[in-house]
């Protein structure tokens, strides 16, 4: 199975990186480090998220307010929001294609 974020879920992967990293530096780092392990669980293990419809399922990180939303189909494993769990319920919705 391979890895693919949705080129949005990727920016805010990165945008929070960053932010972390400003914030305290080297804490970029500890996120990215977390969101490398839960991607590399859910490849291992996809059906360990919660599910969220028939084609969407979530996992929420231990270390940071963010939850993954992923979708697996035709052996990829793809990342569909990288969501802050304060923002705004939802707000991702419109970028899976179903």
């Amino acid at each position: 199975m391979r890895l693919e974020f949705h080129p949005e879920a990727e920016l805010e992967f990165i945008e929070a990186a960053v932010y972390y990293d400003k914030q305290v530096p080297g804490l970029g780092e500890r996120f990215e480090f977390e969101i490398r392990y839960a991607t590399d669980l859910l490849l291992d293990q996809p059906e360990i998220g919660t599910s969220v419809s028939p084609d969407l399922r979530k996992f929420v990180l231990i270390r940071f307010p963010f939850t993954l939303y992923y979708s697996v189909a035709d052996d990829v494993l793809r990342i569909e929001a990288v969501a802050h769990q304060s923002r705004r319920p939802g707000y991702w919705k419109s970028r899976v294609d179903r």
